[in-house]
């Protein structure tokens, strides 16, 4: 019992050393479309200007192994940052950033697994 303790905190350990994968898309204009397609879910994203000089920008995530699409409506003002996981998908944090007419978005995926998952 104590050796699998053990090689599960030594495993813990080593995968806490591994970097996160990032994906990273810019739109500078609106209706231009980007795409991430890192982790579980693939997303398109685009945006359109409203009233007060923000940016409504709207985000799809569809399943890599299908089933329904979810999607994010969000204003942004320039500088405004969000960044998020959705829902039951927390291995990948999503980060939308404006600045002036550019829309930055990149998606973070978590290399390591939860150490409840590895003393299985």
């Amino acid at each position: 019992m104590t050796r699998r303790t053990l090689s599960a905190s030594l495993l813990a350990a080593l995968f806490m050393a591994t970097p996160a994968l990032a994906e990273q898309a810019t739109i500078g204009r609106p209706i231009e479309a980007g795409s991430l397609h890192d982790g579980r879910l693939d997303m398109v994203v685009y945006y359109v200007p409203v009233d007060g000089g923000r940016l409504e920008v709207t985000a799809t995530f569809a399943p890599k192994g299908g089933g329904d699409p979810q999607r994010v409506v969000m204003g942004l003002a320039d500088r405004d940052s969000v960044a998020f996981s959705m829902p039951g998908y927390r291995g990948t944090l999503y980060a939308f950033s404006r600045s002036g007419e550019e829309v930055a978005v990149s998606a973070e995926t978590d290399m390591h697994p939860r150490v409840e998952e590895l003393s299985r």
